[in-house]
């Protein structure tokens, strides 16, 4: 019985020993390689530069007030249409106390020489009709007369035009109301009734009441680096594409190249503009932040392969190309324009070839 056992613990360990021997020796055995492959497609490649920037009205103007004031009413809301000459706000004024002042002193002085005049103009007409001074003596006084008149009629004019900014005579202009001076949408109203508002003039740019702008012709204003501005030129076409507006692209066409850079956080940038071609399905917003693809070369409807599969021997530019069940061969190609991840293959490959791709 001891024997029987003896023999039977052998086998089990002679077994494990073939079994440890069979199993190290398949894992010793490498697995063959089985390689990917592509084939060329028929594509379009575009090799371009890109450009950070916003779009903006290429006409945007600030309305601002020629009076001093409080504003008393607003006429338009953000975002509305309007022409040229519409109502924006009305002012009331403010008066300058000094001006004021002056202003009335100066009537009363009006009034003071208006009735000497007055006085002297009827004395002198009793006389001339009594034949006693001749015409042209008369005359004098009577141009006296007239010009006090005017005087007296200037000076209170003055005075509401300091008071209300306008003159009550028929037909006259107001200063108070601000109107647009051109057609446009009305982008922001930075102020609210109530708010005071400063006159432009030669020390003082003045209060905006309202910023207006043409939405129908809009720019790209972007930068572009030092790196990619020689590259470019006017006339160059831009495919523009918007954050805001998901799945929709612009044309846009490049005019201008500032001839001066500015540093942005170490390097150096040019600013770049370009006109928009908008769509019509599309409403673009002021200020909307967006990117520029620079068009520097393109090809369409041309034969492509991944970058991935090039191979290179000295001047020598191949791919490997399946020419039976995992077996391939060197096929040197001639390349043409790339977009930095797939390439123009000119001549060496068909349509259907099948390109081993890296391991």
């Amino acid at each position: 019985m001891k024997a029987f056992f003896k023999i039977l613990g052998g086998l089990v360990i002679l077994g494990i020993f073939a079994y440890t021997i069979y199993f190290l020796f398949q894992k010793s055995q490498s697995k063959p390689v089985v390689y990917e492959t592509s084939t060329p497609v028929v594509s379009n490649i575009i090799k371009k530069t890109t450009a950070t920037g916003s779009v903006v009205p290429r006409r945007e103007i600030e309305i601002k007030p020629v009076v001093s004031g409080i504003i008393e009413k607003i006429y338009v809301e953000e975002g509305a249409m309007i022409k040229k000459g519409d109502l924006i706000a009305r002012i009331r004024i403010i008066p300058n106390m000094i001006n004021l002042n002056n202003a009335k002193s100066r009537i009363d002085v009006a009034e003071i020489n208006l009735n000497d005049a007055k006085r002297n103009y009827d004395r002198q007409l009793k006389l001339f009709e009594n034949g006693v001074i001749a015409k042209a003596d008369f005359e004098t006084y009577e141009v006296a007369y007239q010009n006090a008149k005017e005087e007296l009629e200037t000076a209170r004019e003055t005075l509401e035009l300091i008071q209300e900014g306008q003159i009550k005579k028929p037909g006259s202009a107001t200063n108070t109301l601000v109107t647009s001076t051109i057609d446009g949408m009305v982008l922001d109203i930075p102020v609210e009734v109530g708010d005071q508002v400063i006159e432009t003039n030669n020390f003082n740019p003045g209060t905006t009441i309202a910023f207006v702008a043409d939405m129908g012709e809009m720019v790209f204003e972007g930068k572009i680096d030092e790196s990619e501005v020689g590259k470019i030129k006017e006339g160059m076409p831009l495919i523009l594409t918007i954050g805001a507006l998901e799945d929709v692209s612009f044309d846009a066409t490049l005019e201008h190249i500032s001839p001066k850079g500015s540093e942005v956080n170490g390097a150096v940038q040019f600013e770049i503009k370009a006109d928009v071609k908008l769509k019509k399905d599309q409403f673009v917003r002021a200020g909307y932040s967006a990117n520029a693809d620079i068009v520097l070369d393109r090809v369409d409807s041309v034969l492509t392969i991944s970058e991935s599969v090039l191979r290179f021997e000295d001047d020598t530019t191949y791919v490997e190309v399946m020419v039976g069940e995992q077996q391939f061969e060197k096929r040197i190609i001639e390349t043409g324009l790339s977009d930095g991840i797939n390439i123009q293959v000119v001549s060496g490959l068909d349509p259907g070839d099948k390109i081993k791709k890296e391991s």
